[in-house]
């Protein structure tokens, strides 16, 4: 009896135990289900946040887009107003001539502007810019040598009147290269800054060559004539637009005359005027339409002028070669420039 009922105890056990452990098993797949379920949800969300984002980025790179393009629509509409020339190239006494508006750099009028022509003294531009770049205190005293002078008279250059052994600073020599375009001015700076005026002249070619001058070479400071003294019109205007980037060199060329200061020679000083305003007609001065520039002449060369007219706002260029004439004729480098400027439609 006592054998039967242990018997019965162990299968209840046995049933028990076999229950539990199903029961352990159930809850055990239970719990790796929800776990499966849980990561693929995670993994869910996390795709379409990835994909949240990656529509976000994709918006706001076409705004970008869009944004680039209206900016660069925009851009593309602010123009400038249209600028013409009411006047011809066959209309100039000029034998070259080149017109610019520097603004947007456009060529407005172009007659022979490539070809060779020798720029007389409006090589001074050149000279100016050198001097300007080579000479940090414009306060500094420089001496004229009487030997320099012994050429310039063989030479009959222009001068602006200082004397053989004159100490004058380097401010009113530089006037005097630009108003009267005096030799001895460009000579003694020249000296001055690189030993001599053959040192000065490498400076300027190595300026020329850095502003793109390709069709131009000089040989001397005063554009006295000699064959290999050359330029074009398109790289007078070239330098010239460069040029006026400095206000001092600005501030000269649109000055009609200027007072020295006292010196050991000229203790009142000296009052040099410029020829530009000089080859002037009452009516062209006082129109005020001419704003600055350089003029020159040579047999060689003819009536040169290198000017600038501020118009509307604008400043336009323009550098004339080759007119007939000389300083005791019409100055037809100056009726030139007064005709094209004034023929400017806006």
């Amino acid at each position: 009896m006592r054998t039967g009922k242990r018997t019965r105890r162990r299968a209840r056990r046995r049933k028990q135990i076999a229950g539990a452990c199903i029961v352990i098993l159930l809850i055990l797949l239970i719990l790796g289900l929800a776990g499966i379920l849980l990561w693929r949800n995670i993994k869910i969300s996390q795709r379409k946040s990835d994909s949240g984002k990656d529509a976000v980025t994709e918006q706001e790179m076409t705004q970008e887009n869009k944004t680039e393009t209206i900016t660069e629509t925009q851009t593309e509409a602010v123009t400038e107003p249209p600028v013409s020339l009411g006047i011809s190239a066959e209309d100039l006494y000029s034998a070259n001539a080149f017109l610019v508006r520097t603004k947007t750099g456009e060529t407005l009028l172009d007659k022979g502007s490539a070809e060779q022509i020798y720029p007389a003294s409006m090589t001074k531009v050149m000279t100016a810019v050198v001097i300007l770049e080579n000479i940090s205190d414009l306060q500094a005293e420089v001496r004229l040598s009487e030997e320099m002078f012994d050429e310039l008279y063989r030479q009959e250059a222009s001068l602006a009147g200082f004397l053989p052994g004159e100490t004058v600073t380097a401010r009113d020599l530089l006037y005097g290269v630009m108003l009267p375009s005096g030799a001895e001015c460009c000579t003694g700076l020249a000296d001055y800054i690189a030993g001599s005026e053959e040192g000065f002249a490498d400076l300027m070619n190595r300026k020329a060559a850095e502003l793109g001058m390709e069709n131009t070479h000089f040989v001397n400071a005063s554009g006295l004539h000699d064959p290999g003294h050359y330029t074009t019109a398109a790289d007078m205007a070239k330098l010239m637009e460069y040029a006026l980037r400095n206000d001092t060199f600005k501030e000269i060329a649109s000055s009609a005359w200027h007072s020295t200061e006292p010196t050991d020679m000229h203790p009142d000083g000296i009052t040099v005027y410029n020829t530009l305003f000089g080859s002037m007609t009452e009516e062209i001065r006082d129109s005020g339409v001419i704003t600055g520039g350089k003029t020159g002449y040579t047999g060689e060369a003819g009536l040169c002028l290198a000017s600038f007219a501020e118009i509307n706002g604008e400043t336009f260029i323009l550098v004339t070669a080759g007119a007939d004439g000389n300083h005791e004729t019409e100055q037809f480098h100056v009726l030139d420039a007064y005709a094209v400027y004034r023929a400017l439609e806006f």
